[in-house]
């Protein structure tokens, strides 16, 4: 039998506000534990809790950025459960009234067409605490400086049929939210964590299969690995004449082994309720058009522009959007002068190489955007061949200067003047008399092949400082006289 996957992600995403969503404890990250849970958080008696107004900014944002309608009411339920890192015994979140009303993102697929993933809705709630169970025998450590962290709940439709869709719509989606600056995007810290529903049934069935949900995914490697391990799981257990019982999940990446954790509870189970300490919140038009104002360029239209206005390929476009900090550093070279498609180049080749060899992120790089405008329009003018441009390089990333300074110190001005390069190809003629009188006895569409040895003559006399093109010019202007 033909089986068809049916994938639907529920995504967490952390908001990047300085303070958490209902008090002003910090939410910065790597604080020694329990240090920045207040009383408010951890819903000590007598405290009330204050929404965060830039959390919803956020969160308008994101609906702006998909093309969802914004919920001029929102309003906050409580989620009842008891776990030890939920210490107030109850998450304040958005059920039926939340923020983001449904919008899609388009993702690119490996044959060039587009799939859209239409998007249910988003809603504000608070982050729990964490369970730390690694450093204690037999027992589990609790650290509640995430607890009220400000979150967006992202819940898709079920619109992806494998594992390649789902990694592509994650990736799109994680430079959505960095672009748009509501998400710093680092997965390690747990800011962006999937949470997967999988389920699947015979090709050309409309009823979907029992899902399971595989929780808590912070990478795009182990979402493809669940994915798939679930998927063969469920297939093999239908088959064997077994059941699929709804349930949450957990994979581990390290053994690439998964587990059940818990039967998978329904919405009853939670015994939500409006929230009795939260009014509901109304955003007003003046609110709405600050967020308009607010909005960044988003990856789409930096494409169109890249490819538009700088003449970049859709290849080149697609790279340099597919990371913040890399658009960013592309933008700021070409703000500081340089040639685009050279800027582009050399973003993706040498830098890149360079920076993956010191392990460094391109937010540290040592060569600025500036400097490496510097060495594209020496590139561009002639003052320096790829070849000297590489050594340039070098030079500015090992702190040397900007690429004047480099080139001076280094004598790599590329020489361009006819006279020296005359002289110099004058002395390999005379050198080398056999090799000219053999290219001028061949015919004629056999000389092209030949004038490579003497180039690379010219190149070795000149120490790779003679400008190729006008040296080819040459060449063969005194080969055939």
């Amino acid at each position: 039998m033909e089986w068809e996957t049916v994938i639907g992600l529920e995504i967490h995403v952390q908001l990047a506000t300085k303070t958490k969503i209902f008090s002003g404890a910090s939410t910065a990250y790597g604080a020694a534990p329990n240090t920045q849970a207040c009383a408010i958080d951890l819903a000590m008696p007598g405290t009330l809790p204050v929404p965060n107004r830039q959390a919803f900014k956020l969160a308008a944002m994101f609906g702006l950025a998909i093309d969802a309608p914004i919920a001029r009411r929102s309003v906050f339920e409580r989620k009842n459960y008891f776990y030890p890192d939920l210490p107030k015994g109850y998450q304040t979140t958005q059920l039926d009234e939340p923020i983001v009303g449904a919008g899609h993102i388009d993702i690119a697929l490996d044959d060039g067409s587009e799939h859209r993933v239409r998007i249910h809705h988003a809603h504000l709630e608070e982050d729990a605490g964490k369970s730390l169970h690694e450093d204690y025998h037999g027992m589990s450590g609790i650290d509640l400086n995430r607890a009220g962290t400000p979150l967006i709940e992202i819940v898709t439709e079920p619109d992806m049929r494998n594992a390649d869709q789902a990694v592509a719509f994650a990736k799109k989606l994680h430079a959505l939210v960095v672009a748009l600056g509501i998400c710093d995007g680092e997965m390690s810290q747990g800011s962006l964590r999937f949470d997967v529903n999988i389920s699947v049934r015979p090709k050309g069935q409309e009823e979907l299969g029992i899902r399971t949900e595989t929780k808590n995914l912070n990478s795009f490697k182990f979402m493809e690995e669940a994915i798939e391990l679930e998927v063969e799981r469920q297939i093999s257990v239908i088959e064997s004449g077994g059941t699929i019982r709804q349930e949450t999940r957990l994979y581990n990446g390290d053994t690439k082994k998964a587990r059940s954790m818990r039967s998978k509870e329904d919405s009853n189970d939670y015994r939500y309720f409006p929230c009795p300490d939260l009014l509901p919140v109304v955003l007003d038009d003046s609110f709405i058009a600050e967020v308009e104002a607010a909005m960044p360029e988003l990856p789409e239209a930096k494409r169109a522009r890249y490819t538009g206005d700088m003449g970049l390929s859709e290849y080149d476009a697609k790279v340099l959007t597919g990371d913040v900090a890399t658009a960013v550093y592309f933008d700021a070279a070409v703000s500081a002068g340089a040639i685009p498609k050279l800027a582009a180049n050399w973003i993706m080749g040498d830098l890149a190489a360079f920076l993956n060899r010191q392990e460094l992120t391109i937010k540290q790089s040592p060569v600025t955007p500036a400097a490496l405008a510097g060495l594209t329009q020496r590139i561009d003018d002639g003052t320096v061949n790829s070849k000297m441009a590489k050594a340039v390089f070098e030079g500015m990333a090992a702190g040397e200067g900007d690429a004047d300074t480099v080139i001076e110190a280094k004598g790599l001005k590329q020489v361009s003047d006819s006279g020296a390069l005359e002289k110099i190809i004058d002395e390999v003629m005379a050198n080398n008399t056999q090799q000219v009188e053999g290219y001028r006895a061949a015919p004629e569409d056999k000389r092209a092949k030949m004038v490579g040895f003497f180039v690379g003559q010219c190149m070795k006399a000149s120490k790779g400082q003679a400008d190729p093109k006008q040296l080819n010019q040459l060449l063969v202007k005194k080969l055939n006289g």
